[in-house]
Protein backbone atom coordinates (compact mmCIF):
# COMPACT_ATOMS: atom_id res chain seq x y z
CA UNK A 1 0.00 0.00 0.00
CA UNK A 2 3.26 2.88 0.48
CA UNK A 3 4.60 1.63 -2.59
CA UNK A 4 1.01 2.60 -4.34
CA UNK A 5 0.90 5.51 -2.76
CA UNK A 6 4.15 6.69 -3.63
CA UNK A 7 4.03 5.60 -6.88
CA UNK A 8 0.95 8.16 -7.26
CA UNK A 9 2.44 10.99 -5.60
CA UNK A 10 5.26 10.29 -7.92
CA UNK A 11 3.07 9.96 -11.07
CA UNK A 12 1.19 13.25 -9.60
CA UNK A 13 4.58 15.03 -9.46
CA UNK A 14 5.80 14.28 -12.98
CA UNK A 15 2.09 15.65 -14.38
CA UNK A 16 2.96 18.71 -12.82
CA UNK A 17 6.41 18.80 -14.05
CA UNK A 18 5.08 17.96 -17.43
CA UNK A 19 2.16 20.61 -17.18
CA UNK A 20 4.68 23.44 -16.14
CA UNK A 21 6.73 22.64 -18.78
CA UNK A 22 3.83 22.64 -21.01
CA UNK A 23 2.73 26.05 -19.90
CA UNK A 24 6.61 27.91 -20.30
CA UNK A 25 6.37 26.67 -23.76
CA UNK A 26 3.16 27.81 -24.24
CA UNK A 27 4.27 31.09 -22.66
CA UNK A 28 7.37 31.74 -24.98
CA UNK A 29 4.72 31.14 -28.38
CA UNK A 30 2.24 33.33 -27.20
CA UNK A 31 4.65 35.99 -26.74
CA UNK A 32 6.27 35.70 -30.34
CA UNK A 33 5.29 35.00 -34.19
CA UNK A 34 7.28 35.30 -37.20
CA UNK A 35 7.06 37.34 -40.10
CA UNK A 36 5.74 35.39 -42.59
CA UNK A 37 6.86 31.18 -42.54
CA UNK A 38 10.34 30.98 -41.15
CA UNK A 39 10.61 34.83 -41.14
CA UNK A 40 12.31 36.70 -38.52
CA UNK A 41 11.08 37.02 -35.28
CA UNK A 42 8.34 39.08 -33.93
CA UNK A 43 7.10 40.08 -30.42
CA UNK A 44 3.26 39.75 -30.61
CA UNK A 45 2.27 42.94 -28.32
CA UNK A 46 2.80 46.11 -30.85
CA UNK A 47 3.39 49.40 -29.91
CA UNK A 48 0.90 52.14 -31.28
CA UNK A 49 2.12 55.60 -29.78
CA UNK A 50 -1.22 57.84 -30.90
CA UNK A 51 -1.62 58.66 -27.41
CA UNK A 52 1.74 60.97 -27.22
CA UNK A 53 3.76 58.59 -24.10
CA UNK A 54 6.88 60.36 -25.15
CA UNK A 55 9.73 59.11 -26.85
CA UNK A 56 11.50 57.58 -23.53
CA UNK A 57 8.23 55.53 -23.00
CA UNK A 58 9.03 54.17 -27.05
CA UNK A 59 12.87 53.42 -26.34
CA UNK A 60 11.73 51.60 -23.21
CA UNK A 61 9.64 49.20 -25.19
CA UNK A 62 12.61 48.94 -27.30
CA UNK A 63 14.84 47.84 -25.10
CA UNK A 64 12.29 45.13 -23.39
CA UNK A 65 11.79 43.47 -26.80
CA UNK A 66 9.50 45.13 -28.60
CA UNK A 67 9.88 45.44 -32.41
CA UNK A 68 6.39 45.69 -34.17
CA UNK A 69 5.07 49.24 -34.26
CA UNK A 70 2.35 51.40 -35.85
CA UNK A 71 2.31 54.74 -36.68
CA UNK A 72 0.44 57.77 -38.86
CA UNK A 73 2.80 60.29 -40.24
CA UNK A 74 1.89 62.22 -37.32
CA UNK A 75 2.60 60.48 -34.51
CA UNK A 76 6.19 62.19 -33.97
CA UNK A 77 6.98 60.44 -30.68
CA UNK A 78 6.72 57.28 -32.44
CA UNK A 79 8.74 58.37 -36.17
CA UNK A 80 11.33 60.40 -34.39
CA UNK A 81 12.38 57.33 -32.46
CA UNK A 82 12.13 54.97 -35.11
CA UNK A 83 14.09 56.85 -37.65
CA UNK A 84 16.60 57.00 -35.03
CA UNK A 85 16.79 52.78 -34.02
CA UNK A 86 16.08 52.50 -37.70
CA UNK A 87 19.89 53.85 -38.90
CA UNK A 88 21.16 50.68 -37.22
CA UNK A 89 19.92 46.80 -37.73
CA UNK A 90 16.82 48.04 -39.65
CA UNK A 91 15.71 44.41 -40.53
CA UNK A 92 14.74 43.81 -36.71
CA UNK A 93 12.07 46.47 -36.23
CA UNK A 94 8.62 46.19 -38.18
CA UNK A 95 6.54 49.02 -39.32
CA UNK A 96 3.43 48.90 -40.24
CA UNK A 97 1.58 52.25 -41.82
CA UNK A 98 -0.61 53.41 -44.45
CA UNK A 99 -2.66 56.22 -46.44
CA UNK A 100 -6.07 57.24 -45.22
CA UNK A 101 -9.67 56.73 -46.64
CA UNK A 102 -11.39 59.36 -46.33
CA UNK A 103 -14.90 58.42 -47.07
CA UNK A 104 -15.59 60.30 -50.43
CA UNK A 105 -11.86 60.20 -51.36
CA UNK A 106 -8.19 59.30 -50.50
CA UNK A 107 -4.61 60.07 -50.11
CA UNK A 108 -2.64 59.37 -52.75
CA UNK A 109 -1.30 56.06 -51.79
CA UNK A 110 2.40 56.22 -53.54
CA UNK A 111 2.73 59.81 -52.46
CA UNK A 112 2.22 59.00 -48.79
CA UNK A 113 4.29 55.99 -49.17
CA UNK A 114 7.13 58.62 -50.52
CA UNK A 115 6.81 60.75 -47.44
CA UNK A 116 6.92 57.80 -45.22
CA UNK A 117 9.76 56.40 -46.48
CA UNK A 118 11.70 60.27 -46.10
CA UNK A 119 10.83 60.44 -42.86
CA UNK A 120 12.01 57.38 -41.23
CA UNK A 121 15.06 57.27 -43.54
CA UNK A 122 14.45 53.96 -44.50
CA UNK A 123 13.77 52.41 -48.36
CA UNK A 124 11.19 49.85 -47.59
CA UNK A 125 8.24 49.91 -45.23
CA UNK A 126 7.04 46.44 -43.92
CA UNK A 127 3.20 47.00 -43.64
CA UNK A 128 1.55 49.04 -45.59
CA UNK A 129 -2.52 49.61 -45.49
CA UNK A 130 -4.96 51.26 -46.62
CA UNK A 131 -6.39 52.99 -43.60
CA UNK A 132 -9.85 53.29 -41.89
CA UNK A 133 -12.30 51.65 -44.59
CA UNK A 134 -15.69 51.49 -43.54
CA UNK A 135 -17.50 49.99 -46.62
CA UNK A 136 -15.95 47.51 -49.48
CA UNK A 137 -16.91 50.61 -51.94
CA UNK A 138 -14.62 53.00 -49.70
CA UNK A 139 -11.93 50.40 -51.50
CA UNK A 140 -11.47 50.53 -55.16
CA UNK A 141 -9.73 48.46 -57.27
CA UNK A 142 -7.00 51.41 -58.30
CA UNK A 143 -6.11 51.75 -54.65
CA UNK A 144 -5.74 47.74 -54.57
CA UNK A 145 -3.73 47.55 -58.27
CA UNK A 146 -1.52 50.57 -56.86
CA UNK A 147 -0.34 48.94 -53.15
CA UNK A 148 0.62 45.24 -55.08
CA UNK A 149 2.83 47.23 -57.21
CA UNK A 150 4.61 48.93 -54.33
CA UNK A 151 4.96 45.10 -53.09
CA UNK A 152 5.74 44.23 -56.42
CA UNK A 153 8.42 47.07 -56.69
CA UNK A 154 9.99 45.97 -53.12
CA UNK A 155 9.16 49.39 -51.46
CA UNK A 156 7.22 47.46 -48.94
CA UNK A 157 6.51 43.78 -47.95
CA UNK A 158 2.86 43.54 -46.97
CA UNK A 159 0.17 45.45 -48.19
CA UNK A 160 -3.50 45.01 -47.11
CA UNK A 161 -6.28 47.37 -45.09
CA UNK A 162 -7.62 48.16 -42.00
CA UNK A 163 -11.33 47.77 -42.02
CA UNK A 164 -14.90 47.53 -40.15
CA UNK A 165 -16.61 45.38 -42.67
CA UNK A 166 -15.65 41.78 -41.70
CA UNK A 167 -17.38 40.19 -44.62
CA UNK A 168 -14.98 41.96 -46.90
CA UNK A 169 -11.97 41.18 -44.93
CA UNK A 170 -12.96 38.07 -44.85
CA UNK A 171 -13.92 37.73 -49.12
CA UNK A 172 -10.47 39.89 -49.01
CA UNK A 173 -8.29 36.85 -47.56
CA UNK A 174 -10.10 33.93 -49.15
CA UNK A 175 -8.94 36.30 -53.00
CA UNK A 176 -5.46 36.36 -51.66
CA UNK A 177 -4.25 39.49 -53.27
CA UNK A 178 -3.75 40.96 -49.98
CA UNK A 179 -1.55 40.02 -47.11
CA UNK A 180 -2.22 41.98 -44.43
CA UNK A 181 -5.24 42.72 -42.33
CA UNK A 182 -5.95 45.18 -39.44
CA UNK A 183 -8.64 44.59 -37.23
CA UNK A 184 -10.93 45.28 -34.50
CA UNK A 185 -10.93 42.37 -32.10
CA UNK A 186 -11.65 42.19 -28.18
CA UNK A 187 -14.25 40.17 -26.12
CA UNK A 188 -16.79 42.49 -26.99
CA UNK A 189 -16.09 42.38 -30.74
CA UNK A 190 -15.83 38.43 -31.57
CA UNK A 191 -17.14 38.62 -34.93
CA UNK A 192 -14.02 37.81 -36.62
CA UNK A 193 -13.81 34.44 -35.34
CA UNK A 194 -16.90 33.69 -37.80
CA UNK A 195 -15.97 36.54 -40.19
CA UNK A 196 -12.31 36.25 -40.69
CA UNK A 197 -10.58 33.53 -38.62
CA UNK A 198 -11.94 30.78 -40.78
CA UNK A 199 -10.44 32.31 -44.20
CA UNK A 200 -7.23 33.01 -43.38
CA UNK A 201 -5.47 29.69 -43.63
CA UNK A 202 -5.45 29.59 -47.41
CA UNK A 203 -3.07 32.23 -47.81
CA UNK A 204 -2.00 33.00 -44.58
CA UNK A 205 -2.05 36.77 -44.10
CA UNK A 206 -0.73 38.68 -41.20
CA UNK A 207 -3.39 39.72 -38.79
CA UNK A 208 -2.96 42.75 -36.65
CA UNK A 209 -5.57 43.84 -34.22
CA UNK A 210 -6.38 47.20 -32.41
CA UNK A 211 -8.48 48.20 -29.44
CA UNK A 212 -8.11 45.53 -27.40
CA UNK A 213 -9.97 47.29 -24.38
CA UNK A 214 -12.98 48.65 -26.42
CA UNK A 215 -11.81 52.27 -26.61
CA UNK A 216 -11.66 51.54 -22.70
CA UNK A 217 -15.46 50.42 -22.52
CA UNK A 218 -13.64 46.53 -20.95
CA UNK A 219 -12.13 48.26 -18.15
CA UNK A 220 -15.03 50.27 -16.85
CA UNK A 221 -17.85 48.56 -15.22
CA UNK A 222 -21.30 48.69 -17.36
CA UNK A 223 -23.92 49.72 -15.08
CA UNK A 224 -25.86 46.52 -15.49
CA UNK A 225 -22.67 44.92 -14.16
CA UNK A 226 -22.85 43.38 -10.10
CA UNK A 227 -20.82 45.89 -8.28
CA UNK A 228 -19.28 42.55 -6.21
CA UNK A 229 -17.87 40.79 -9.50
CA UNK A 230 -14.66 41.54 -10.60
CA UNK A 231 -14.08 43.60 -14.09
CA UNK A 232 -10.87 43.15 -16.16
CA UNK A 233 -7.92 45.04 -16.24
CA UNK A 234 -5.99 46.04 -20.02
CA UNK A 235 -3.37 43.23 -19.51
CA UNK A 236 -6.62 40.86 -19.73
CA UNK A 237 -7.61 42.86 -22.47
CA UNK A 238 -4.69 41.97 -24.27
CA UNK A 239 -3.98 38.60 -23.74
CA UNK A 240 -7.38 37.60 -24.47
CA UNK A 241 -6.86 39.19 -27.84
CA UNK A 242 -3.17 37.17 -28.15
CA UNK A 243 -4.79 34.32 -26.55
CA UNK A 244 -6.15 33.83 -30.43
CA UNK A 245 -3.68 31.93 -32.37
CA UNK A 246 -5.22 33.72 -35.85
CA UNK A 247 -3.97 37.28 -34.35
CA UNK A 248 -0.11 38.08 -34.87
CA UNK A 249 -0.06 41.05 -33.23
CA UNK A 250 -2.22 43.13 -31.25
CA UNK A 251 -1.04 46.83 -30.67
CA UNK A 252 -0.99 48.26 -26.88
CA UNK A 253 -1.29 52.16 -27.39
CA UNK A 254 0.04 53.18 -23.53
CA UNK A 255 -0.48 56.97 -22.25
CA UNK A 256 2.43 56.69 -20.05
CA UNK A 257 5.37 54.70 -19.52
CA UNK A 258 4.07 52.41 -16.33
CA UNK A 259 0.85 51.83 -18.80
CA UNK A 260 3.58 50.10 -21.23
CA UNK A 261 5.14 48.43 -18.07
CA UNK A 262 1.81 46.77 -17.25
CA UNK A 263 1.21 45.56 -20.21
CA UNK A 264 4.10 43.90 -21.04
CA UNK A 265 4.05 42.35 -16.89
CA UNK A 266 0.77 41.20 -18.38
CA UNK A 267 1.50 39.86 -21.28
CA UNK A 268 4.27 37.77 -20.03
CA UNK A 269 1.86 35.95 -17.87
CA UNK A 270 0.85 33.78 -21.26
CA UNK A 271 -2.44 33.09 -22.28
CA UNK A 272 -5.51 32.91 -20.43
CA UNK A 273 -6.54 30.13 -18.73
CA UNK A 274 -10.30 28.70 -20.12
CA UNK A 275 -11.67 29.76 -16.97
CA UNK A 276 -10.46 33.58 -17.81
CA UNK A 277 -11.63 33.42 -21.24
CA UNK A 278 -14.83 32.28 -20.79
CA UNK A 279 -15.45 35.47 -17.87
CA UNK A 280 -13.78 37.84 -20.75
CA UNK A 281 -16.38 36.53 -23.24
CA UNK A 282 -19.78 37.50 -20.90
CA UNK A 283 -18.27 40.34 -19.64
CA UNK A 284 -17.68 41.41 -23.74
CA UNK A 285 -21.10 40.30 -24.77
CA UNK A 286 -22.28 42.92 -21.79
CA UNK A 287 -20.42 45.30 -22.80
CA UNK A 288 -21.13 44.98 -26.39
CA UNK A 289 -25.03 45.04 -25.71
CA UNK A 290 -24.12 48.08 -23.48
CA UNK A 291 -22.78 49.94 -26.08
CA UNK A 292 -23.92 48.32 -29.44
CA UNK A 293 -24.41 51.82 -31.01
CA UNK A 294 -20.25 52.46 -31.08
CA UNK A 295 -19.19 51.26 -34.64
Amino acid sequence: MGVRLLLGVLNICLINICLNSLRIILSEDFLHTTFGKGGPEVFRLGLSATTRPGKETVYKAIDEGVNFFFAYGFDRHMTSVLKDVFKRNREKYFLATGNYNLLITHTDVRKTLERRLRKLGTDYIDVFLFLGVMKEKQFPESVKEELIKLREEGKVKRVGMSCHDRKFVGRMADEGRLNAFMMRYNAAHRGAEEDIFPHLAKHDPWVISYTATCWGFLIRRPKSWPDDERIPDAGMCYRFVLSNPHVDVCLNAPSNMQQLKDNLAAVRRGPLNEEDLEFMKKFGDVVHHTRKWFM
